[in-house]
C-alpha cells in the first residue's frame, strides 16, 4: 500500500467553473483518487477555493457584496458543484483561512531569511479612473513583440511572450477601459527566482511521471530566463504582509500576491483537514508534507491546466526549496490542455458553454464524467460538442454497459428467480473470455497508474464490450430451450461480469456503479479492486465465479436514458452564447 497525496489546481472564487475547468484538474484528480483507493492505497485528495486577488474584489463589487461575504457564498457554491459531480475530496478548503495566513507569512519569513526575498522599488501602472494600481492581468494594450492588441500585462496570448505592464504600447485599464493610466513607483517584495534557476532545472531534469506538456512549459520559462517576481500587491483583500502579527513597515496597505499564497493553501488545507478530522498525532498533516515527519514515503501528484504549470513547476518549488525546510516536492504532475466549446472558448460574459451548476439540469453527472474523461484534453486541446457528447453517452453508456446489465439481470430474474444459478460446463466461450480479460485488466490498471485517462476509459469500454460479445456467443437464452444447466453457466458468468463491470466503473461513473453493485448485492467492503499479483488467468476465473451460487440479485432500473436529437438541438441553441 502506497501513500498518495493528490492536489488539483484551486478553482478561483469568482464564479462556478465551466466544464473545461472540471476536465482540466478536478475531475481527473478525482478519477485517479478513486482508482488508487480501489487498489488499496492510502489517498489524501486536497482541493480548495482560491479566494484572493483583484478578480475577487471586482466580482464582489459587481455583486454588491463585501469581499469576505462574497467568498463565503461562492465557496459554498463551488463546494456544492463539486459534490454534485461526486468529487471525492478528502477536504475542500479555503485560501482565506487563518492556517493559510500563518503558513504564507512563515514561508515569506524563511525566504527572506535565506536571502531569496528582496524589497525593490518597481514601476507599476496606476489607473486614475479606478483609483488603484492595476495587477498585470488588468492592464491591456498592444504587444511590443508581435503588435497584437489586447495583450495582457503579464503575457501576450497571441505570441506567448512574457511581458511587463510597462512594456505595453498604449496601455489601458481592463477594469474600466480607461486610458487615463500612468506609471508610478511602489515598493514590493520580490522572490529571487533567478537565483534558483539552476537548482530548479536540475530538479526538473530528474523528474519522472511528468507529461511532455509540463516539462516543455517549465523548460520554456527557464530557457527564456527565469525572472524575479513580486509577491506583494497594493490592495486590501488578501494575506497581510506580516510575520507573527507584526506588519512589515511600509507594507501596511499591501498583501501577498495571490499566486504566492494559493499553492501554499495545499499545505494549509491539509492542516485544516487534520484538525477537522482529529487525525492522530503520528499521522497528522506534517506526515504528508514534511520529509522529516514521515512524508518521505508519500507520492505527491498534482493536477492542473497548462496555464498553471509554470507556477507549480517553478514558483511553488522555489518557495518550498527556498525555505530551507524539508517540504515535500511534487513527484508526478499531470497537466492538461484546454477543452474548447465548438472550437472557441467558454465565456461567462457571453453565456457560451455549459458551467458546472447548469450541466446537471441537462444530464446526470455520470454522463459528463464519462464524456470528459474519455475525451480528456491530454495530448492536445479537446473540442466539446453536444453531438459528440450524445453519441458517446448513447454508445458507451446506454448501448454497451447499460444494455449488458439490463438484459442479463432481467433474464436472471425471469428465468432463475433472481438468483445466481449453479450448473453448466466450462467451454470455449469461457476460455476466450478469460484470455481477453486476463490481457485487459492489468492494462486498465496500468493506464490508471500512469494517469492516461483517455486510454483508461477506452479500455473500460472494451472490457464492457467483451461482456456483450461473450453473451452473444454463449447465448444462454438459446441454451435454455434445450439445456437449462448450460444456460445457467452463461447467466452466472454474465452476472459476475455485471459485478466486475460495476466495480471497474466506480472511478468514472460512480452513481451507475453504485446502482449496479447494489443490484448485485455486493457488500460495500467487497467493492475494491482486490486483484492479486498472481497469474491473471487464474484471477479472472475466480472473478467469473465470485458471486455465491443462490445469491439473490435484482434488475436495476434503466441506468442510462439516451440523449435524443431534439435535446441536442435545444441545448445548442441555449448555450451558443452571443457576441
Amino acid at each position: 500500500m502506497a501513500r498518495i497525496l493528490i492536489t488539483s489546481a484551486l478553482p478561483y472564487i469568482n464564479g462556478v467553473k465551466h466544464l473545461g475547468n472540471l476536465a482540466g484538474s478536478m475531475l481527473p484528480a478525482d478519477v485517479y483518487a478513486r482508482a488508487m483507493r480501489l487498489l488499496g492505497h492510502e489517498v489524501l485528495y486536497i482541493c480548495a477555493t482560491d479566494e484572493h486577488g483583484t478578480p475577487a474584489e471586482l466580482a464582489a463589487a459587481d455583486a454588491g457584496m463585501e469581499v469576505s461575504s462574497y467568498c463565503d457564498k461562492m465557496h459554498d457554491a463551488q463546494w456544492q458543484a463539486g459534490a454534485d459531480f461526486k468529487m471525492s475530496y478528502d477536504y475542500f478548503g479555503r485560501s482565506s483561512t487563518q492556517s493559510n495566513h500563518e503558513l504564507t507569512q512563515h514561508f515569506a519569513h524563511m525566504l527572506e531569511k535565506n536571502d531569496l526575498l528582496e524589497e525593490r522599488v518597481s514601476e507599476q501602472i496606476y489607473s486614475n479612473a479606478d483609483g488603484r494600481f492595476l495587477p498585470d492581468r488588468y492592464v491591456e494594450g498592444i504587444c511590443p513583440n508581435c503588435g497584437e492588441d489586447g495583450a495582457r500585462g503579464d503575457q501576450c496570448d497571441a505570441c506567448g511572450k512574457l511581458l511587463d505592464p510597462a512594456d505595453l504600447i498604449e496601455p489601458y485599464s481592463a477594469v474600466s477601459g480607461s486610458k487615463d493610466v500612468e506609471i508610478r513607483e511602489t515598493n514590493h517584495l520580490y522572490l529571487k527566482q533567478s537565483d534558483m534557476a539552476d537548482r530548479l532545472r536540475a530538479w526538473i531534469d530528474k523528474a519522472e511521471g511528468w507529461p511532455n506538456l509540463a516539462k516543455s512549459i517549465a523548460y520554456k520559462w527557464l530557457d527564456e530566463g527565469l525572472h524575479d517576481r513580486a509577491i506583494t500587491r497594493d490592495m486590501k483583500w488578501g494575506i497581510p504582509v506580516a510575520y507573527k502579527g507584526v506588519a512589515r513597515p511600509g507594507f501596511e496597505d499591501k498583501v501577498f500576491y495571490v499566486w504566492f499564497d494559493a499553492p501554499i493553501e495545499y499545505i494549509a488545507a491539509t492542516k485544516d483537514w487534520a484538525e477537522a478530522n482529529d487525525v492522530a498525532k503520528d499521522r497528522d498533516w506534517q506526515s504528508w508534507w514534511r520529509t522529516d515527519k514521515g512524508a518521505d514515503d508519500v507520492t505527491y501528484v498534482e493536477f492542473m491546466g497548462k496555464d498553471n504549470v509554470a507556477f507549480h513547476t517553478l514558483s511553488f518549488p522555489t518557495t518550498l526549496i527556498g525555505s530551507g525546510e524539508p517540504w515535500k516536492l511534487v513527484d508526478r504532475l499531470k497537466a492538461f490542455n484546454w477543452v474548447t466549446w465548438y472550437g472557441g472558448k467558454f465565456s461567462t460574459s457571453q453565456k457560451r458553454g455549459v458551467f458546472m451548476d447548469q450541466a446537471l439540469d441537462l444530464a446526470p453527472s455520470d454522463y459528463w464524467r464519462w464524456h470528459l474523461t474519455a475525451n480528456a484534453p491530454e495530448g492536445s486541446d479537446a473540442g466539446f460538442t453536444f453531438e459528440d457528447f450524445a453519441a458517446r453517452v448513447n454508445s458507451d453508456l446506454a448501448n454497451v454497459l447499460g444494455n449488458f446489465v439490463n438484459r442479463i439481470t432481467k433474464y436472471c430474474v425471469g428465468k432463475f428467480d433472481g438468483k445466481v444459478p449453479s450448473g453448466g460446463k466450462w467451454g470455449e466461450p469461457e476460455d476466450k473470455l478469460v484470455e481477453e480479460l486476463a490481457a485487459r485488466l492489468p492494462r486498465l490498471i496500468g493506464y490508471y497508474e500512469t494517469m492516461e485517462f483517455r486510454k483508461a476509459a477506452a479500455e473500460t469500454r472494451a472490457i464492457w464490450a467483451t461482456g456483450n460479445e461473450y453473451l452473444t456467443e454463449a447465448a444462454p437464452w438459446s441454451q435454455y430451450k434445450t439445456d437449462i444447466d448450460q444456460a445457467a453457466i452463461g447467466v452466472r458468468i454474465g452476472l459476475n461480469l455485471v459485478a466486475l463491470f460495476g466495480i471497474l466503473a466506480q472511478p468514472i461513473v460512480p452513481d451507475a456503479a453504485e446502482k449496479i453493485l447494489d443490484a448485485m448485492n455486493i457488500p460495500t467492503d467487497k467493492r475494491t479492486w482486490n486483484f492479486g499479483k498472481g497469474d491473471w488467468k487464474e484471477q479472472v476465473k475466480a472473478i467469473l465465479d465470485a458471486l455465491p451460487h443462490g445469491l439473490e440479485i435484482s434488475a436495476p432500473d434503466v441506468l442510462f436514458a439516451k440523449i435524443e436529437d431534439a435535446d441536442v438541438e435545444e441545448w445548442k441553441q441555449r448555450f451558443r452564447g452571443h457576441d
